[in-house]
């Protein structure tokens, strides 16, 4: 009893700690939904709370497309990052289950290489990547988008393999024994033992497309139709546009979070499951 009595001011000090870091952390975010209600306009303000709230920021979004289409770039985006996560996601998971699992001549030599690569940037190719892409005609497309964002995913192993590393060797023994093949080993054995990291895999697959700015805005060029969200906005803050167009651009940078939302708290059920699942062996 004593010694629970003499760590409660360490307890005290950590949940302190803790609040105020969390108070940062939500403090931006914060002055984002509030600057998205604001009444009067303008981007630069000397007070934080508004004189006045209206919501038709959010409305004109959607209601007044003829100089920014924010509709547009909404499905553009969605349509992009959907498609680049199950491409990406069925790159990543299978590049890792060879690693983890398969035993080839240049397993090791291609770890290697990929390591290499993965120490430069992807943005350090992109002029490259927009000329090749120019070369066969998909230039301001989004389906460049989505070659370009899940070709190289495989590369992004690591963390999946790791995890696979973990699930017992025996199991596979087993499994082949029973006469299945490769595919039926991940496909009933791995995956269903594998919830955490596919739904991390998903995540990770979807929220890169849908905020990049740097690739979007190489490809897309001046194809304002095919912009994304993160182009469509950023021109929003553009200095001829800043003043009028300010709290619209917050309330589209509110409405950024929704699909990310939903769809962390629909899978984050899966992150605790681990194992518990089990896995069906057939």
């Amino acid at each position: 009893m004593e010694d629970k009595i003499k760590h409660k001011p360490y307890h005290f000090v950590i949940y302190a700690l803790l609040t105020v870091i969390s108070l940062i952390w939500l403090s931006p975010l914060a002055w984002l939904i509030l600057s998205s209600l604001r009444l009067e306009s303008g981007a630069l303000t000397s007070y934080i709370m508004p004189k006045g709230y209206t919501l038709d920021n959010y409305k004109r979004l959607f209601t007044e497309t003829s100089q920014f289409n924010y509709p547009r770039w909404y499905m553009n985006s969605f349509i992009v990052a959907i498609f680049s996560c199950l491409i990406a996601t069925v790159f990543v998971l299978g590049v890792s289950f060879a690693f983890s699992r398969l035993k080839f001549t240049t397993k090791k030599l291609m770890m290697n290489l990929i390591l290499i690569l993965g120490m430069f940037p992807g943005f350090m190719s992109m002029i490259a990547i927009y000329h090749i892409l120019k070369s066969i005609g998909l230039d301001g497309t989004l389906i460049a988008l989505v070659l370009v964002y899940s070709g190289g995913a495989g590369l992004g192993y690591y963390i999946q393999k790791g995890f696979f590393d973990t699930i017992p060797v025996a199991l596979d023994e087993a499994a082949l024994l029973d006469g299945c093949t490769k595919f039926q080993l991940m496909y009933k054995i791995i995956l269903p033992m594998s919830k955490p990291i596919i739904t991390y895999t998903i995540l990770t697959a979807f929220t890169a497309p849908w905020g990049d700015f740097i690739f979007a805005s190489v490809i897309m060029k001046d194809n304002y139709q095919n912009y994304t969200l993160a182009v469509g906005l950023y021109r929003m803050t553009e200095r001829e546009y800043l003043y009028q167009f300010f709290t619209r651009f917050c309330a589209g940078a509110v409405l950024i979070a929704i699909p990310i939302t939903i769809l962390f708290i629909n899978m984050q059920k899966y992150y605790v499951s681990g194992v518990t699942g089990g896995a069906v062996k057939g």
